[in-house]
């Protein structure tokens, strides 16, 4: 069992100092080593897919487009975004390790939805530029200058981990003084607000309104670009030319579906006794399965990306 830690605060409050995350108290023991081996293989696949594609971009000359500009901004933040969870959730899986510091959680949670926030910045960015690569090809390379590029992806970084201090200094004023068992596997708001002796309300407000207008004013402008790539696509004389790009839309709609369906379920519908068991699981899709699956949908089946590695692995081979 667990020690644990308090220490007291003012008014001879007893103070938590460190907090439990439950992760699936429900699961048996063997089931939980299985799922941990599954985690740490999926956790490798996707920090080694998102390595392997900085890698090529950074040393293939064809792939120094904006577009693999944009794809290799979005697989740095992905490693980053499932580290700041699976690495957790592994140790709570395979060696019961569930307890985390009170900085710790902090940090996680900041990370979490700083990191959550700059993706889906960089979503509608990318979705701006397929649209004008689809819609507008003969003005493409006028349109996004190497310039324009660097600074939409700076704006995104600057914009999701800019407006999501606000967490941090709130966080760092509240107090816990009851129970440290998170019935959760990362540090969620809800979690750390319901387990809060302090007065919440006004950071349950901000919360709401700002995941509120980022999630579905980020899926708006994301929706719209691609609206927009539809119609361009119904146009196209060739019926393979539309089924190759309709293939490539579908495939990363698919991937937005998970991510954003699974942070509107768990973000912008009330909390109950019932759903958080249920959010566990819809978060493992929005922390574990979405990072997994966007080297494979974004650039690994990609023919370009495919005759990179190849020319890199035959490169390497012919040094040794």
């Amino acid at each position: 069992q667990e020690e644990l830690k308090f220490s007291m605060g003012p008014a001879n409050e007893t103070a938590v100092t460190e907090f439990i995350l439950e992760g699936f108290p429900g699961l048996d023991q063997r089931l939980q080593l299985f799922l941990s081996v599954i985690l740490l293989l999926m956790y490798l696949t996707t920090v080694t897919g998102n390595a392997i594609i900085i890698f090529l971009v950074c040393v293939d000359h064809y792939l120094q487009t904006p577009m693999y500009f944009f794809i290799s901004n979005l697989a740095f933040l992905e490693i980053w975004f499932t580290s700041c969870t699976s690495i957790k959730l592994f140790a709570i899986l395979s060696s019961d390790q569930k307890t985390i510091s009170l900085s710790s959680c902090f940090a996680q949670s900041y990370f979490y939805f700083a990191l959550g926030c700059t993706e889906f910045v960089l979503l509608v960015v990318m979705s701006f530029d397929r649209c004008v690569a689809i819609c507008q090809p003969l003005h493409y390379a006028a349109t996004m200058e190497p310039q324009l590029c660097l600074c939409l992806v700076v704006a995104a970084w600057v914009i999701g981990f800019t407006l999501l201090s606000y967490r941090l200094l709130f966080l760092s004023q509240l107090s816990f003084c009851g129970s440290n068992r998170i019935p959760h596997f990362l540090c969620d708001n809800s979690a750390l607000f319901k387990l809060s002796c302090s007065d919440t309300s006004l950071l349950w407000k901000i919360d709401s309104v700002f995941l509120s207008c980022v999630m579905l004013g980020s899926l708006g402008l994301t929706l719209a670009f691609y609206m927009c790539i539809l119609f361009c696509i119904l146009q196209l004389p060739a019926a393979s030319g539309r089924k190759k790009a309709f293939t490539t839309c579908s495939s990363h709609l698919i991937t937005l579906s998970i991510a954003y369906g699974s942070c509107l379920a768990l973000y912008m519908c009330p909390s109950t006794d019932v759903s958080l068991k249920t959010n566990r699981i819809v978060a493992l899709l929005n922390t574990v399965l979405y990072p997994f699956l966007n080297p494979f949908i974004y650039s690994l089946r990609n023919k370009a990306v495919i005759l990179a590695l190849n020319k890199s692995i035959a490169s390497s081979i012919a040094k040794l």
